[in-house]
């Protein structure tokens, strides 16, 4: 079992009110494979919600104090975000969950890449919050354009009905 962004199960979480379905990963879902999981909703935040991005760093300095979460709009939500992170690491331990699939970008679920925080479009080198602390307590995160992602997919449902017709 793994946890994959409820966004990309196609679920409109996001912050406009979108999701960004991903078929391969809501087809892991129907196969009862993976179950979604939105920091940002377990934090509290409303859909929609004006855009958020990290000040001052990446989600591992916002634990340590040293970044915000600042929505476009000027309000600082870190303590959602951090908050929603704690929620949805709970969630994944109860479940015994180690591998995650999560947004790319994301302040909180992007890994590698983020948005910079100056609302631009641009990314900078770092792991969103719920990255970094998933990260922190052991548990494998990728993004929906991890470049073995698609073989993996096609691997496991592979072995998923294979499994169901026997």
């Amino acid at each position: 079992m793994i946890a994959i962004s409820a966004c990309l199960a196609g679920e409109a979480v996001r912050y406009d009110g979108s999701h960004k379905l991903y078929a391969p990963l809501k087809m892991l879902q129907e196969y009862g494979l993976a179950v979604p999981v939105c920091p940002e909703i377990l934090g509290g935040l409303p859909v929609p919600r004006a855009p958020a991005e990290i000040t001052g760093g990446d989600g591992n300095d916002v634990w340590q104090g040293r970044a915000r979460v600042v929505a476009q709009d000027g309000e600082d939500v870190t303590d959602a975000f951090m908050q929603g992170a704690q929620r949805a690491l709970e969630y994944l331990k109860q479940k015994h969950i180690t591998h995650v699939i999560l947004k790319a970008n994301s302040p909180s679920c992007g890994s590698g890449l983020i948005y910079s925080g100056r609302f631009d479009g641009t990314l900078k080198t770092g792991s969103g919050v719920a990255t970094a602390l998933f990260e922190a307590n052991g548990i494998t995160v990728w993004h929906e354009e991890h470049p073995e992602l698609t073989v993996w997919i096609a691997q496991t449902l592979r072995s998923a009905r294979t499994g169901k017709n026997e």
